[in-house]
């Protein structure tokens, strides 16, 4: 079966970034996007903001895609199922990025429907995200592959087992905004140190996403792209030291993140 048109159940940021991405990246027209929001504030704002159609009617949405993704914040989910599930079908294919909501309580209300577990990020936005997908009980290859179809188009997406969502969660969902604050934070030091804040972020900015390109296309170990720039005696080498606790903060930050993740579910 042929999936053409997607619906949105809460536009928020991240349901958001994905509609600009997609229509961005040509996977799919602005026609075949519904979305849906509960505040009928700023109505005609929002829909002009996302060149989408907007509606405060969850069930219209529901009934107009062949793809649904429920957008909405993960105590809201309950009340969003019960309203949909006499117009969810077999045919069409449900999508949750709730954090923490587990595919079986989506599979316990909709118990047609195909079922998928999501965990994207807002570098969607240009085209670089990073998409955790887990799969539910019904979803054939087929299925999957329109899924993953829709991620490739506006970054990278991996299948995950669904007791690794959390982890992803805290990773890549998490992510942009541990990448923004060591970017930041660099930027800062060279601040103290006499730069001007602009110049030295930068530097800082330029320099991560060089060494991202490395390390995504790398042919050796993540270690000996460190060892290859901090060589013993070197300067880098002396900043590294400095660093030598960092794999268990990052660990913390990480586990903390991923708990708090599992906990909203």
């Amino acid at each position: 079966m042929k999936f053409e048109k997607i619906g949105f159940i809460g536009c928020g940021k991240m349901a958001g970034a994905i509609i600009k991405g997609i229509i961005k990246s040509g996977f799919i027209s602005s026609d075949n996007v519904l979305a849906s929001k509960s505040n009928p504030d700023n109505l005609k704002e929002t829909s002009k903001q996302l060149g989408v159609k907007i509606t405060l009617d969850n069930k219209e949405v529901a009934e107009f895609g062949d793809i649904i993704f429920i957008g909405v914040k993960p105590n809201q989910v309950k009340t969003v199922l019960e309203e949909i599930k006499g117009t969810v079908t077999q045919y069409k294919l449900i999508v949750s990025m709730a954090a923490g909501v587990n595919i079986s309580q989506i599979e316990s209300f909709l118990t047609k429907a195909k079922v998928f577990r999501i965990m994207p990020n807002t570098p969607i936005l240009v085209n670089e995200g990073m998409t955790g997908v887990c799969v539910g009980s019904l979803p054939d290859g087929n299925d999957l592959e329109q899924i993953l179809s829709i991620f490739n188009s506006i970054g990278k997406a991996i299948v995950v087992d669904e007791n690794q969502m959390d982890i992803v969660t805290a990773i890549s969902g998490s992510g942009p905004a541990f990448f923004y604050k060591v970017m930041n934070d660099i930027a800062r030091a060279g601040e103290k140190l006499g730069m001007d804040y602009e110049k030295a972020l930068m530097l800082s900015i330029q320099t991560a996403l060089g060494s991202a390109k490395m390390a995504l296309n790398r042919q050796i170990s993540m270690e000996e792209l460190i060892s290859n720039v901090a060589t013993k005696g070197g300067c880098t080498f002396e900043g590294i030291q400095k660093m030598s606790d960092s794999e268990r903060f990052f660990f913390e930050v990480i586990k903390t993140t991923a708990e708090k993740a599992r906990k909203l579910g």
